[in-house]
């Protein structure tokens, strides 16, 4: 059985022991302060799939050395609203991050930035890097390759990766609309997670090795993720590989390696734009135009058994205020896995579990 979840966290509390783990690891400060806040950011949205359970994982990568310590990303084709970077194994985040800054600058000379970026890693959720879009006045947008996770619709290996995308936009006096989703039914994470917590996983997420469908974590692992939408969740998949990998000169397809394996170079690609809002119409009459798309959604009435309508990204901003409040609780084989990383790299007086 999985231990129970521990009592309330503070973030800052999360937040300093990652990043002193990643500095000990060999991140430079400003790299470590990056990666472990977008660690502790999902849990605070409430995405435990891609919180802190994952800092174990990251950290193998760079301690084996396929996940460059010291890369610098550096742009290889700069043309005016259009750049390619190479991000020289660097951590994702700091690769998605320093995409979306140039993406972001881009946009403000040009109206548009278009970024590809290619030899980075898996970089966490996608919507923390489109947040910074929506947080400087742009419409922002990130897709991403991923290790395979599901098979060519009819096929039953592993072909295909979740390859994530999101977009997210200011909304006037709303938290920022947002969506993050991978093309699976469900994110990889999320199984992972079950796994750990010793729970079945519901029906439809994936089948196992013999193509069977099943509610066993372990042999959906080893089996195949399903896609979403049947057809249409692996053709957009597909399309989001030719975006993030086949266009930025990155691997593609079976070729990337995502961080569950330690000792094999990521080789994860990505693709972003940045729009600046302020090229098309004031960025105060978007921001009341988008608050009257949510008004129209939230009046619509409801279905039996809901009590409101939310628009994408309002549940994960209510998360963020009430863990930001009340702390956050980790299932206690994440607890264990940051207490074994506490005494390996000398933390311990740092840890929050």
């Amino acid at each position: 059985m999985s231990l129970p979840l521990s009592p309330p966290i503070k973030a800052d509390d999360l937040l300093a022991f990652s990043t002193a783990v990643y500095r000990a690891a060999g991140l430079g400060r400003p790299d470590a302060e990056l990666c472990a806040d977008t660690l502790v950011q999902a849990d605070l949205w409430g995405h435990q799939s891609h919180g802190v359970m994952r800092l174990p994982w990251y950290v193998a990568r760079l301690k084996s050395g396929v996940v460059k310590t010291d890369a610098v990303p550096e742009a290889v084709v700069d043309a005016g609203a259009v750049a390619v970077i190479d991000g020289r194994d660097a951590m994702g985040q700091v690769v998605a991050a320093h995409g979306m800054r140039d993406a972001i600058r881009r946009a403000r000379l040009h109206g548009v930035g278009a970024v590809a970026l290619r030899h980075s890693n898996h970089f966490g959720t996608a919507m923390y890097f489109t947040l910074m879009a929506a947080r400087a006045g742009c419409v922002g947008f990130l897709s991403t390759n991923a290790s395979p996770a599901m098979a060519p619709w009819g096929g039953r290996a592993k072909a295909v990766g979740t390859n994530p995308w999101s977009w997210a936009a200011p909304a006037g006096r709303h938290a920022p609309m947002v969506l993050d989703i991978a093309n699976t039914g469900v994110a990889r994470g999320k199984i992972y997670l079950a796994r750990q917590k010793k729970l079945a996983i519901p029906e439809g997420w994936a089948i196992n090795a013999a193509g069977e469908p099943t509610t066993d974590p372990e042999a959906a692992l080893a089996g195949v993720t399903l896609p979403m939408a049947e057809h249409k969740g692996y053709a957009i998949a597909v399309m989001m590989d030719m975006l993030s990998g086949v266009l930025s000169g990155s691997a593609f397809g079976t070729a990337v390696t995502g961080p569950y394996q330690a000792e094999k170079r990521g080789g994860t690609g990505h693709f972003m734009i940045a729009l600046d809002i302020a090229a098309f119409q004031s960025l105060d009459a978007f921001g009341a135009r988008m608050e009257q798309l949510i008004g129209e959604l939230k009046s619509v009435p409801l279905a039996k058994g809901y009590d409101e309508i939310v628009y994408p990204g309002e549940l994960e901003a209510r998360n963020d205020l009430r863990h930001r409040q009340n702390g956050l609780s980790l299932p206690g084989d994440t607890r264990r896995d940051l207490a074994v990383l506490a005494d390996e790299f000398g933390c311990r007086s740092l840890l929050p579990v």
